[in-house]
Formats: C-alpha cells, sequence, structure tokens
C-alpha cells in the first residue's frame, strides 16, 4: 500500500501568522464596531490612518532590508499593530497622532530589533505610551460617548483642527471615567458622589462597559480556536480584580468596585489582545500566569496612584521586560531531568 505521507511530521498544521493575525483581526471587529457605534467615526479614521501608515512603513523597512516587502505584509501582523493602536487613541485625536505612533510602532519598536518574532516591546504599547507622554494633551480629545460629531465634522477637526461652526472644544470632548474619578478624588469628592454623573453607567463608564464586554466575547472566542492561551488573560484579570476587591474592601469611598476596574478603560482588550503578543509575553505555561499577574496589579497600580487614569499601556511594557527573567524561573521540567537515582 502507498501512503501520502512518507515522513513525519504527521500531524496537521494547525495554523501560520497570517491565519492567527486574521483571527485576531475577526475577533477585534465587535468591540471595534460598539467604539464606533458609542464615540462616532473618529474610531475608523484612527484605524484607517494607523493601518495606511504601518503597512506603507512596514513596506519600506523591509524593502530597506533587502527582504519581501510583500510577504511581511500578507502576514498581517503590521495591520494588527495599527488596529491595536488606534483603538486606544481617543476618536478627535489630530491625524498626525496615528501617523507618529504607527511609525514608532514598526519601524522603531518592530524593525529596528529584527521585525516580527524579535521584538522585546509590544509595538502598538510602545508607541501608544511614546505618544501618551509627547502629546498628553491631544490624547485627551474623547467625544462624549453618543454625542459625537458627524462624519464632515470628526474629518474636518482630525484633518484641519476645525472646530463645528460656534462650538468650543470643551463642547465636542470630555474627560474619561477613569480620568473624571482620578480628577474629582483629588477634589475630595466621594466615588458615591463622582458616580452621579452621565459619565457613569450601571457598573462602569458608560459606554465603556459595553466596549469591554464586546472585546471580552471577542476573546472567548479567540480562545475558543486556540490563538491564544488561558493563562494571561486570567491572570491580569484575575490580579486587577483581587487587588480592586482588597483596597474597595478597605474603602469603598475612594476605591472602585472590582467590576469597574474590570469593564473600563483597555481592561478587556488588554487582557486578550495585548498582553497575550506570542512574542513580548512569556511563553511557558506557568510563567504566563505570573506574567499576566503581574499585568494587572500594575494597572491597578497606576490607574490609582499614578500619573495617569490607565495603566494597561504601561503595565504591558514593564512587564514585557520582566518576561525573559519570568520565563527562566518557570521553565517546564525537561523529561528524564527530575532528580532521583537512575536505576
Amino acid at each position: 500500500m502507498e501512503f501520502k505521507t512518507y515522513s513525519s511530521p504527521h500531524l496537521p498544521v494547525s495554523g501560520s501568522v497570517s491565519v492567527m493575525m486574521l483571527r485576531v483581526l475577526l475577533a477585534l471587529i465587535p468591540g471595534t464596531f460598539c467604539a464606533f457605534w458609542i464615540f462616532g467615526w473618529g474610531v475608523l479614521f484612527n484605524i484607517l490612518i494607523a493601518a495606511i501608515t504601518a503597512l506603507l512603513a512596514e513596506a519600506m523597512v523591509l524593502k530597506l532590508r533587502g527582504r519581501s516587502a510583500l510577504a511581511g505584509l500578507l502576514d498581517g501582523s503590521a495591520l494588527v499593530t495599527a488596529v491595536l493602536l488606534a483603538l486606544a487613541l481617543p476618536p478627535l485625536t489630530p491625524w498626525w497622532i496615528p501617523v507618529i505612533g504607527s511609525l514608532f510602532a514598526i519601524v522603531i519598536a518592530k524593525q529596528l530589533y529584527g521585525g516580527l518574532g524579535y521584538n522585546p516591546f509590544n509595538p502598538a504599547m510602545a508607541g501608544y505610551v511614546v505618544l501618551l507622554i509627547s502629546f498628553p494633551l491631544e490624547l485627551t480629545l474623547w467625544s462624549a460617548p453618543g454625542a459625537h460629531p458627524g462624519f464632515m465634522d470628526t474629518l474636518s477637526l482630525i484633518m484641519t483642527g476645525n472646530l463645528p461652526a460656534g462650538q468650543s472644544l470643551d463642547a465636542v470632548t470630555m474627560a474619561t471615567p477613569m480620568d473624571s474619578i482620578k480628577t474629582r478624588l483629588g477634589m475630595s469628592e466621594t466615588l458615591s458622589e463622582i458616580h452621579n454623573s452621565p459619565l457613569f453607567g450601571s457598573f462602569a463608564g458608560a459606554g465603556w462597559e459595553w466596549i469591554n464586554l464586546w472585546f471580552l466575547l471577542g476573546g472567548l472566542w479567540l480562545l475558543q480556536m486556540k490563538v491564544i492561551q488561558w493563562q494571561i488573560p486570567a491572570g491580569m484579570l484575575g490580579g486587577l480584580a483581587v487587588i480592586a476587591f482588597i483596597f474597595y474592601a478597605v474603602n469603598p469611598d475612594i476605591y472602585s468596585t472590582p467590576l469597574f476596574q474590570l469593564f473600563s478603560g483597555a481592561a478587556m482588550l488588554g487582557a486578550f489582545f495585548i498582553a497575550t503578543d506570542p512574542v513580548s509575553a512569556s511563553t511557558t505555561p506557568r510563567g504566563r500566569i505570573y506574567y499576566g499577574i503581574g499585568i494587572g496589579l500594575l494597572t491597578y497600580i497606576i490607574r490609582t496612584w499614578g500619573g495617569y487614569p490607565d495603566g494597561v499601556a504601561f503595565a504591558v511594557l514593564l512587564m514585557n521586560l520582566a518576561a525573559p527573567t519570568i520565563d527562566y524561573y518557570t521553565r517546564p521540567r525537561v523529561f528524564g531531568q527530575g532528580g532521583g537515582n537512575t536505576p
């Protein structure tokens, strides 16, 4: 009898980089659509500008390195980086903000280290942190949930900086719920007083709770498709929830509930789509749990006592630094190397 497969490996290939990136993009669609529905056209403009910039930058650098630009673009990694970066940006940021962020993410944080598979830091979060530190004012331009400018007004504001007739910048933008909490707690208000604001919904920020819920569902689909492993999301969300519960139990007037922490800001996007980056994250089964817990704890610390309202990006980059050490000390025991006497 003649067999179709003559030599090993005999297991079918489960996927490739391009397939994995395509699935990540598909999983992002529900949360992205929800963000567009709540915050308006700026969400899509950010994605479009960041994607075009990232793809052009990727092709340019690959050409300079003498590598196939087409093959690099088709793996989808640059597009995923651009979308993640764009989703972290306020919907009314000027056009040059996603351009600078995408250029830094692709050229500096990714290709400078050797390209896909060699970057020590998550490229999207590296680009976002550079923008956050360099242009703090532009990264506060969040439109009001459900009351965003129309298509042409948004396009005009993003591309030219011109506001709708008769309106000021304060009329079309507002603080995020996490920003509002940090500011008003500094004015000696309690959380119960702060939550009376229309910025807040049933258990988290108005609109943000729904965005995070849809990213959660997309992340669960990635788990089902085995694109990501469960340890990092479970570790991050578990660490964030536990430390939030401890401080909330101590003083609920100044520390928000675990539910608020889990469904605010970039918690779900970070847990399932950012922290799980297979290159910059921890790779051992036990190490991924510690890595995720570290991100959750750092996120809460930065949110509560740091100078920025959301700490996911900083937490991810800090744990990227720790990932090699975590992997070193959590290496699985090699079969036959468990010690004991050899018979």
